[in-house]
């Protein structure tokens, strides 16, 4: 007779049982669901706070350019051929360098 987690919370008595699944479900997605959003996110805002002018990056749109200048809440960024857009702060995804780098060859 095989005796699993399962069967040894399901014979628990007491009105402790009843709250052991809510607090597992609530646990398990904490730590495969929310904490690692939670430290993307903190990520995300950390490199856009260090972003510098002349850092190549790429957008949330999968544009490639180069930081020409930069605001509080947006930057000028120049794409291939010259052309100078303003974008939010939001809007930039990654370091295109980081990017280049990890690519095999």
């Amino acid at each position: 007779m095989t005796n699993t987690l399962f069967s040894i919370l399901l014979q628990a008595g007491g009105g402790y049982s009843s709250l052991i699944f809510p607090v597992l479900i609530v646990v398990v997605f904490y730590f495969f669901m929310i904490r690692p959003q939670l430290k993307k996110a903190k990520d995300q805002k950390k490199f856009r706070e260090n972003i510098k002018v002349g850092d190549k990056v790429i957008t949330i749109g999968g544009i490639h350019a180069t930081i020409l200048s930069i605001q509080e809440t947006t930057f000028m960024i120049s794409v291939e051929g010259g052309v100078k857009l303003k974008i939010e702060k939001n809007a930039v995804s990654t370091d295109s360098t980081a990017l280049i780098s990890a690519e095999p060859k």
